[in-house]
């Protein structure tokens, strides 16, 4: 009964929406950055569900609709770029040469860094598209000869290090223009860092949903040309 109960779709779906929103919690009353929620619920989800004996694809399966809820925020982030239209307006400029010089600068160093350490090629390609949102990294990393799997840890890292220590980086170096701060939190950690850019405001949040789908384009347009000069 009780394994059957713990096997459910509900369940875990009911587990996950829970620990989550425990993790918010206890995020909201310390504000203590390294309790992130998400990184808080990733740790507490994968001791449990190795506790339970509960696979991956068996628990994946269990949250499709989360999923499918991912693929309606894209939408949500939409409506909220609209909404701040009238302060995007003026930038466009600054913004496609931002996001543009950000990706350059994302794909190389990360190379750079990882053959200086001694990294093969697939795992440098696995590592390229890291400030990208995950499908399409995923998809860039598999054309490009890299690991899907170690790709996704790649995002999720950068994600969560972004929104926790981003904030933080862009006050230290006087970046205090709110479309500036968007852009960098949006190309630098993707959907993880967008969030957080919510929480500091609403044209950041706006902008750095911008940022995410430019970035996306420009890195997966330019991997495969800055491949052949890494």
């Amino acid at each position: 009964m009780i394994d059957s109960i713990i096997h459910s779709e509900i369940f875990m779906l009911t587990l996950t929406i829970g620990i989550y929103l425990a993790a918010q919690y206890l995020y909201r009353r310390t504000h203590f950055a390294l309790f992130n929620p998400l990184l808080v619920s990733m740790a507490v989800l994968i001791a449990l569900l190795r506790a339970l004996g509960i696979e991956y694809e068996e628990y994946s399966s269990g949250n499709k609709i989360i999923n499918f809820m991912l693929g309606m925020s894209v939408v949500a982030l939409g409506y909220l770029l609209y909404e701040q239209i009238e302060n995007i307006r003026g930038h466009t400029l600054s913004i496609l040469t931002s996001v543009f010089v950000g990706s350059i600068v994302g794909v190389v160093s990360v190379a750079l860094i990882a053959r200086w350490l001694g990294a093969g090629d697939a795992l440098v390609a696995s590592l390229e598209p890291k400030s990208v949102t995950t499908p399409i990294a995923i998809s860039v990393s598999a054309s490009s000869g890299g690991i899907p799997a170690l790709t996704s840890v790649a995002v999720i890292v950068a994600g969560v290090f972004g929104g926790i220590v981003g904030p933080w980086i862009l006050r230290m170096v006087g970046v205090h223009d709110r479309v500036a701060q968007g852009l960098a939190m949006g190309a630098a950690s993707h959907a993880l860092g967008t969030a957080r850019a919510m929480e500091i405001g609403a044209i950041e949040g706006a902008i750095g949903g911008l940022a995410i789908g430019l970035m996306g384009v420009m890195t997966a347009l330019l991997i495969p040309i800055l491949d052949k000069w890494i």
